[in-house]
């Protein structure tokens, strides 16, 4: 008799309960609305007055392109040295290469801050290389986004071209390909989807960074997100830093938005 009512107690406790699942999504659901929604409605409502003097605006506009500018600038240069960073600790031996790839790997955990910080004892009017006016230009924000978002393109590398089959490469060599060769049919379309991964990532990345741009403070190279914080804590103009916020967001969105159909498409294709 014990057994049987063990038995019945444990397959009534089996049984689903749709009734109640719903109830599960209670919290998910309160916590993004309170998190996330609730503020995002509370910025849109606040642009409602400024977007027709914001968007005419030159100084929106400059900052806009300049966003662009800045974020595709350094998505290339983040691709073309990690690519070639990844290749040369994957495929040329040379003492220290795990230290190195250990080195990527810390890089990530660090603030974007610190970098900027570096360049000004670096190339600063009192630093080490004492570059003049570098400091100050766009070029500079756009090579500390690159010293700092490589790494970011750099992991996937490193993990895709770790599972490269060294068969593969051996025969493509005996077969007469030079190393350019076996880089460019071989390598480099095989590990594709990890570069095109890493940057999207580092596009998306420096497209909303602020602390370099902040630090920097690089004359001429005012962004989107400095401009919400010129308007919104310099000159607590919260309405128009609500629609530039508002832009970012959107911006953002979009642009994740064509990323993941993008890949998505492709990985279709592939399947």
């Amino acid at each position: 008799m014990a057994v049987e009512a063990l038995s019945t107690t444990v397959a009534i406790s089996n049984q689903p309960r749709g009734d109640r699942r719903w109830l599960w999504l209670v919290p998910p659901v309160l916590l993004i609305a309170v998190l996330v929604v609730y503020p995002l409605v509370l910025v849109a409502v606040e642009s409602a007055p400024a977007w027709g003097e914001v968007l005419a605006s030159v100084e929106f506009r400059d900052a806009l392109v300049r966003t662009v500018q800045v974020a595709v600038s350094s998505t290339i240069g983040c691709l073309l040295v990690g690519t070639f960073l990844a290749v040369v600790i994957s495929f040329v031996p040379f003492p220290g290469a795990r230290l190195v790839a250990s080195l990527v790997d810390t890089m990530l955990a660090l603030p974007s801050f610190l970098v900027a910080l570096s360049f000004t004892f670096i190339y600063g009017t009192a630093g080490i290389l004492r570059t003049g006016g570098f400091l100050t230009t766009p070029w500079a924000v756009v090579l500390a986004e690159i010293t700092f978002y490589t790494p970011f393109v750099m992991r996937p590398l490193l993990a895709a071209m770790s599972r490269l089959p060294r068969a593969q490469l051996d025969v493509a060599a005996s077969l007469g390909a030079g190393p350019w060769r076996v880089l460019r049919q071989v390598v480099l379309p095989e590990v594709r989807p990890a570069m095109i991964a890493g940057g999207s990532l580092t596009l998306l990345l420096t497209l909303n960074e602020f602390g370099i741009v902040l630090f920097l403070g690089a004359k001429g190279t005012t962004t989107l997100p400095m401009l919400v914080h010129t308007k919104g804590i310099v000159m607590f103009d919260y309405p128009a830093a609500c629609v530039i916020a508002v832009v970012q967001i959107v911006l953002s969105l979009g642009l994740y938005a064509l990323l993941r159909k993008a890949l998505g498409g492709r990985r279709a294709r592939l399947d």
